[in-house]
């Protein structure tokens, strides 16, 4: 581990570390690589160690080989396995071989778990002891290995024999205990808070946030611990995946790069694809009304409110979407729920959907008799139809996006793939035969 050096020099001195990792985004990777390369080590792996760094694995790939290797070494583990995972093989079993053994086996070990679990996230860089150490000596270790260990505030106790986890002491409680006392005196009094290698980083992220934790640590099977899982570890992966949630409910394919790096091939690539699929959804929609074709020649002024029905009834199941993934995110509901929000959204399409229907009803109302549009003599019948359609069609819209979330997330798929065009699709087909189908039933012998 490289020490730190009381004043920054090279290239980027003028600039803090953030600063600095803002500057080189703004750079092509080549001259990002050459400023990189000219800082101190200590800086360097600092600059690399950031997530906001948009091109640190092909700066790293491009630096010299000597100094790449030193570098990552220095870094933290689970950071270091990230930026191996983005190279191509190649280069990353020559960056992995340049390492010291323990440390390639180390660079294994966090590389092999699922995307988004704990143990991608956890550093195998912590502070353990053994139960039978006393409060003093574990203070003087602490201080011996500071600079090697990603965090200090929390001091994970271990089984003598077994090596698994006992006690868990905060940076706080050792640094106020008797220095002559047992160490598990310091321990907190409740049972370690724990995850495995493969639980889901939100859930990780859950329990950090309910035990109001800075480091969880990660058990395998025998409860001996392979790694800690740190709060800003956890914040970092979760703020890149709200960021795809928020692309993919947009129905855009997720961006990984800023926006104004993104090239015009690839953002035409990553936009097409849910387009065209929301393009042949609509074609259904076409067809719909082809089918009605009869009822739209001896109806026309029924035309005119498919927009509005059409959209209300989408922006209904867009909102019961955008409500059922983020609870599902927050594991505030799972999937054994649905039907209890099945009849919550039931009531709630129902009611939202007469109120818009008051409110349709009204402004035909109004402008048949202010004399804005003259509806026809049947125009009554038609205010009524267009009330009714709107309350079926929201009740519908609501209760299809509701369900939608979890029938994805049971197929395996991500929920905030439901995306509101998806859903919009989806309401607008189905919308257009509730539609019709009312309009049917109450103009039947007048204007139908």
């Amino acid at each position: 581990m490289f020490k730190q050096h009381p004043t920054a020099s090279g290239p980027l001195a003028a600039f803090n570390t953030a600063d600095a990792v803002e500057h080189l985004n703004h750079l092509d990777v080549v001259e990002a690589t050459r400023l990189v390369a000219q800082v101190p080590p200590a800086r360097g792996v600092r600059l690399l160690e950031q997530p906001e760094l948009t091109d640190a694995a092909q700066i790293l790939q491009r630096l010299p080989p000597a100094q790449a290797s030193t570098w990552l070494h220095a870094m933290a583990d689970d950071r270091a396995a990230d930026l191996l995972l983005a190279l191509d093989t190649d280069a990353r079993e020559r960056l992995i071989a340049a390492l010291p053994v323990v440390t390639q086996q180390a660079m294994r070990d966090l590389m092999h778990y699922p995307p988004s679990s704990a143990g991608s996230l956890m550093t195998t860089e912590f502070v353990s002891v053994t139960a039978d150490q006393r409060v003093g000596d574990v203070l003087q270790h602490v201080r011996e290995v500071e600079r090697e260990r990603e965090t200090i505030y929390a001091i994970y106790v271990l089984d003598p024999q077994t090596r698994a986890l006992q006690q868990v002491v905060t940076l706080r409680r050792l640094i106020t205990a008797d220095p002559d006392a047992p160490i598990l005196d310091a321990a907190q009094t409740n049972p370690p808070v724990f995850v495995t290698p493969t639980t889901d980083q939100e859930e990780v992220a859950r329990l950090i946030r309910r035990h109001d934790l800075l480091a969880i640590p990660v058990l395998d099977p025998q409860r001996q611990l392979v790694g800690i899982v740190t709060v800003d570890d956890v914040l970092d992966a979760l703020i890149a995946e709200s960021n795809e949630d928020v692309h993919r409910f947009g129905g855009v394919e997720a961006l990984d790069r800023p926006y104004m790096q993104i090239g015009l091939l690839a953002m035409i690539r990553k936009r097409a694809g849910w387009l065209s699929v929301l393009f042949l959804g609509e074609m259904l929609t076409a067809s719909a009304m082809q089918h009605y074709e009869d009822a739209l020649s001896k109806a026309l002024v029924l035309t005119l409110f498919i927009p509005l029905i059409m959209s209300s009834g989408g922006n209904s199941g867009g909102q019961a979407t955008s409500l059922l993934i983020r609870s599902l995110a927050l594991q505030e509901i799972r999937l054994r729920d649905w039907w209890r929000v099945a009849l919550r959204e039931l009531p709630t399409g129902m009611t939202l959907g007469a109120i818009l229907g008051l409110l349709g009803i009204a402004r035909i109302t109004i402008w048949q008799l202010a004399g804005f549009y003259d509806y026809g003599p049947h125009w009554m019948l038609i205010a009524l139809t267009i009330g009714a359609a709107l309350l079926g069609i929201v009740t519908f819209g609501s209760l299809a996006g509701a369900m939608l979330p979890f029938v994805l997330q049971r197929l395996g798929f991500d929920p905030a793939s439901a995306s509101a065009p998806f859903v919009a699709t989806l309401v607008d087909v189905s919308g257009l035969v509730i539609y019709f189908s009312i309009a049917a039933a109450i103009l039947g012998g007048t204007l139908l």
